[in-house]
């Protein structure tokens, strides 16, 4: 889908700043950049940040729609854009605090929304968490534990086709059956999503039994990496890094009866899921302390809903009933685990970033421009 021409009608100013973690490189660099979207030569009170946990959304999509709006959208991105393997949350959150206050006391912002979208939903849900009390800061010094402990509050909170955390959406898409983390061509039989002697459809029986794997599969990695991480640590490495196999097996892309939407199944993101399961996903390399941050169910704080228990400001939650990696099951989650008084879920057409239909996108940017609207 070809994207409008909005250069008559928008600006978009490059923003790159140092964190208090992490100075400007040598080659001329800052770890945190992103692009400040506004309605043509105008200075909006109100702007929204959108942040992912490794996509660049610097160029988000929705970000010159919101600008012909009237509202201001800074794409931001931290260190860790394009490098997944090295993600620390503490240092995602000093991050996006820099890129808050940007807007705040250089862009004029009286009112910022943080946006999560996609897998960014736990991410900027972990931010506010953080900010309204502080969690990690201990875990620093100097001034990283000052930035952490000091994050500033958003007024509004928008989840758009997110996922529940980032360790949810790795586990539900595990695929149960890998026997092996190092060789992913070895499959127990009993667990192959994709051997038709298991379905689709499934029964309700292997639906829990390869959930149960699915979890299982993860704290195997995570109780490795514990281990691994204190025998490479006392022998003088801080940390190594590792592959991981098959992560395209949601039995949710091969059986549209469970969690019924108007997605195409079967299908994932990359395509086929039987395809798409032998090649390379999420999660694809991790150092062990990455994993024991952002992927673990056991360790990490990138769960959408602890954080999400935490809040008390203005939340909507809006879900795409064509997307064919966020699942209504999954924006009820997060709906349900807002603690906010002042909430609603809104389940509408299109794809996972609208990418099927103009009238959709345009569709979603005016829902959720009314909604920012009537709290400003």
């Amino acid at each position: 889908m070809s994207q409008p021409d909005f250069s008559a009608r928008v600006d978009a100013r490059f923003v790159g700043l140092p964190s208090p973690t992490a100075p400007r490189i040598q080659a001329g660099g800052h770890p945190c950049q992103g692009i400040y979207w506004t309605p043509k030569g105008k200075t909006p009170r109100t702007a929204l940040i959108a942040t992912h946990y490794n996509v660049d959304f610097s160029e988000h999509y929705s970000a010159p729609y919101f600008a012909e709006r009237g509202l201001g959208f800074l794409g931001w991105n931290t260190r860790f854009r394009g490098a997944e393997d090295l993600f620390l949350l503490e240092h995602a959150l000093i991050d996006i605090a820099v890129g808050v206050k940007w807007l705040r006391e250089e862009a004029g912002v009286e009112r910022v929304v943080i946006l999560g979208n996609s897998g960014g939903g736990s991410l900027m849900g972990a931010y506010q968490a953080e900010a309204i009390a502080s969690t990690l800061a201990g875990g620093l010094k100097g001034p990283g534990r000052d930035a952490l402990a000091n994050l500033p509050l958003a007024d509004l909170y928008v989840s758009l086709n997110a996922h529940k955390g980032r360790p949810d959406v790795l586990t539900d898409w595990m695929d149960a059956s890998v026997v092996d983390e190092f060789d992913p061509t070895l499959t127990d039989a009993t667990l192959d999503p994709f051997n038709p002697e298991n379905g689709p459809p499934y029964s309700p029986e292997f639906i829990v039994r390869y959930r149960a794997a699915q979890r299982a599969r993860n704290q195997r990695i995570t109780d490795w990496a514990k281990a691994e991480l204190a025998r490479v640590t006392a022998a003088g490495t801080p940390d190594i890094l590792f592959p991981l196999y098959r992560t395209w097996a949601d039995l949710r892309f091969i059986d549209p009866t469970i969690d019924p939407s108007d997605r195409p199944c079967p299908g994932c993101y990359r395509g086929h899921p039987a395809q798409a399961n032998r090649t390379f996903g999420v999660g694809r390399v991790n150092t062990l302390r990455t994993w024991l941050s952002m992927w673990s169910l056991e360790t990490s704080k990138c769960q959408g809903e602890a954080q999400l228990a935490k809040f008390d400001l203005p939340a909507l939650v809006v879900q795409s009933m064509g997307d064919m990696g966020v699942f209504p099951c999954d924006a009820r989650a997060i709906h349900a685990a807002i603690a906010s008084p002042d909430k609603s879920l809104q389940m509408i057409p299109g794809a996972h970033y609208f990418e099927d239909s103009e009238a959709h996108r345009t569709a979603m940017v005016d829902l959720v421009s009314a909604w920012i609207q009537a709290r400003s």
